[in-house]
């Protein structure tokens, strides 16, 4: 195996076309720049620099010019290994579970505005129905998770009531014999309700449009195409709420909650914890 020291001194002499100024450099004796010289020729089996008549002058060979440059590529990728070894500790990447129907950009604003303050954090986030983000965090697939769901349903770091409210497009009319929805997917806590809701009060309903986003459920709804279930804080100026003389019943909350795997957390992740707990709470 080649010697990076006796390559650094190669390159040297190469650089330097001279024994004297190429122990000056590596801070050696010109004799032991040589003998240095003598092993590495020994070791490759090949002459790799030739002296001039005075002795004085020294170039490469065709071996020599070869084997300088791939000892400078060598020494680059060492001395790349020597600095990422001695930078300071990379944090662990913090995983974020964040549900399909949650508000993007303000996900987006909130993990933004924490890497400001964070920049040493490194943030992976998946989006998924609630219920999978629950899986994932038993499964360590994921560190930290905002999940949607009933009221009280379980352990969790800090937890936000969610109003509810029927939602329509600004002129759509609501039709009396069957109620046109668009919902997430089964298992989302709002699709639950809505259905529930209508079943309890012996009201015909069928699916018309179902999204995973949140963004194309609000879409449906402003466009006509379907009735939905939102919170409160997820109603465009394009949408009309409908309430009991809609004949639409009243809707109990639901809840966020910020839930975490059941390994402990490091530093960052706690960081990250205490920030989302304050800033969804504002």
């Amino acid at each position: 195996m080649l010697d990076l020291e006796l390559l650094k001194t190669l390159v040297c002499v190469v650089d330097e076309r001279s024994f004297t100024r190429a122990a000056e450099r590596v801070h050696r004796t010109q004799s032991t720049v040589s003998q240095q010289i003598n092993k590495l020729e020994d070791n490759v089996g090949r002459a790799l620099l030739v002296r001039d008549r005075t002795g004085k002058r020294v170039s490469p060979t065709e071996h020599g010019e070869i084997l300088a440059a791939y000892a400078r590529r060598l020494l680059a990728i060492a001395q790349e290994a020597e600095d990422m070894l001695s930078a300071p500790t990379v944090l662990a990447p913090v995983r974020v579970g964040v549900p399909e129907d949650f508000n993007a950009q303000r996900m987006s604003t909130m993990l933004s505005d924490f890497l400001a303050i964070h920049p040493g954090v490194r943030l992976d986030t998946v989006s998924g129905m609630s219920t999978d983000l629950h899986h994932k965090l038993h499964l360590g697939e994921i560190d930290i998770a905002l999940v949607k769901r009933e009221p009280g349903s379980g352990e969790c770091i800090a937890s936000w009531p969610e109003s509810l409210v029927w939602v329509a497009g600004k002129t759509a009319m609501p039709n009396n014999e069957e109620v046109p929805l668009a919902v997430f997917p089964q298992g989302c806590v709002y699709r639950q309700r809505a259905v529930r809701a209508l079943d309890k009060i012996g009201k015909r309903w069928r699916v018309v449009f179902g999204s995973h986003s949140l963004t194309g459920i609000q879409a449906a709804v402003a466009s006509g195409l379907g009735i939905s279930v939102l919170p409160t804080t997820a109603v465009l100026p394009e949408h009309r709420a409908l309430g009991e003389a809609d004949g639409f019943p009243p809707l109990p909350p639901t809840e966020l909650a910020l839930v975490s795997s059941p390994m402990p957390l490091n530093t960052a992740q706690r960081q990250l914890v205490a920030f989302l707990a304050d800033s969804i709470g504002k």
